[in-house]
């Protein structure tokens, strides 16, 4: 295994768990962090939640698990360039959706609205609650107990008034200073898959084309070098060469950008990490086009009329689930029924959130379609 940097995160400079344990015989804390999401509850659920495509329009394109998966061989592999902790690396790249909404951003928007009078609803919040308290797999704690730099990549984004509210892991947002190396790194190897896996399920679709593409600087230019390289290439062999050319230009400017800023700010510590701006970036060069491809995505496949068309029905599942929680608890299993009576909204919202594309749809025609009684 290669040798840590100085300023990496390591068992020697850790915060540590909430509720000490004994150490694992085995394997590494953060080894022990990256299993215990994998085995959990809501890793599984990420199998039939929605990325872009609702989970029941076909096979072949990604769910949040396989997006999940995707991240974190990213995060993986750039962080061994690094000589940062892979381990951690890769737990947080791993849980960085456990507390995803059904039906993706439509989803969170969708219950984030129903929640605004009580408090709201951000999935980066949700995460750490399914980590800290609602995954119920051991004896001797709620949770999964994990260390402190993992749940602080886990939180990547934080409200002044939730920081207050959440202590220690939240006060890095009040005082201005950064999380670990490896958390800033799976925040941008999150987005290095999602720009180029949602082109590609876009392309699968049929939602956006090879010739819109054409405006898109990043991948026609990717595109003319495979095609001079295999000349009469086409089809899924011509969009995969491109797009996974597309990933290491982006992943190695990651990594040479991140390079340079630390030797600029002379970084030799986790503490000096925290202190120093943000590390992890792009070159000055690449923003732009990724601002591009950005733009492109939205415009052409996230708006797409056939996916606004799903997202809508996916809103008026997620308020309809919510009010008629709202209305009459009872109907809420029981362990969510217990739930309520320390925070009615909030265990709703929980328990929704939770729910997988298909299960939110079949409780929603349980509730509301005519002749259904299960």
């Amino acid at each position: 295994m290669t040798e840590l940097a100085p300023y990496a995160a390591s068992e020697a400079n850790s915060r540590g768990r909430q509720i000490v344990e004994p150490a694992p015989l085995a394997r590494g804390e953060f080894q022990r962090d990256r299993d215990r999401i994998v085995h959990c509850t809501a890793f599984r659920r990420l199998e039939y939640k929605t990325q872009v495509f609702v989970n029941h329009e076909g096979d072949l394109f990604r769910t949040r698990l396989t997006h999940s998966i995707e991240v974190a061989q990213i995060t993986r592999s750039i962080a061994r360039a690094l000589r940062l902790n892979e381990d951690l690396a890769e737990a947080v790249a791993l849980s960085h959706d456990l507390g995803h909404t059904p039906f993706g951003h439509a989803g969170q928007e969708a219950l984030n609205g129903c929640m605004k009078d009580f408090g709201g609803f951000e999935h980066n919040l949700q995460s750490l609650r399914i980590v800290d308290v609602l995954e119920e797999s051991y004896a001797e704690f709620n949770g999964l107990n994990l260390l402190h730099e993992t749940r602080e990549g886990i939180l990547k984004h934080c409200s002044q008034k939730n920081a207050e509210r959440l202590g220690e892991i939240g006060r890095r947002f009040i005082d201005g200073r950064q999380p670990s190396l490896e958390a800033q790194l799976a925040n941008l190897a999150d987005e290095i898959a999602y720009n180029n896996h949602d082109v590609d399920d876009g392309l699968r679709s049929g939602l956006i084309t090879l010739e819109q593409l054409e405006d898109v600087s990043i991948f026609a230019r990717n595109r003319r070098i495979v095609e001079q390289r295999y000349p009469g290439l086409a089809g899924r062999r011509l969009i995969h060469e491109t797009i996974r050319r597309m990933i290491n230009l982006m992943a190695v400017d990651l990594i040479e950008q991140t390079r340079k800023n630390i030797d600029e700010a002379g970084v030799g510590s986790l503490d000096d990490v925290r202190a120093a701006p943000r590390l992890v970036a792009y070159s000055a060069e690449l923003i732009p086009e990724l601002r591009v491809l950005k733009t492109f995505l939205r415009d052409n496949l996230y708006h797409h009329y056939q996916v606004l068309r799903m997202t809508d029905k996916a809103r008026r599942i997620i308020q309809d689930l919510f009010a008629a929680f709202m209305n009459d608890p009872r109907l809420l299993p029981p362990q969510y029924l217990q739930m309520t009576k320390v925070d009615k909204p909030r265990a709703i919202a929980d328990y929704i959130a939770g729910m997988t594309d298909r299960y939110a749809m079949k409780e929603h025609r349980r509730l509301y379609a005519v002749g259904e009684i299960y």
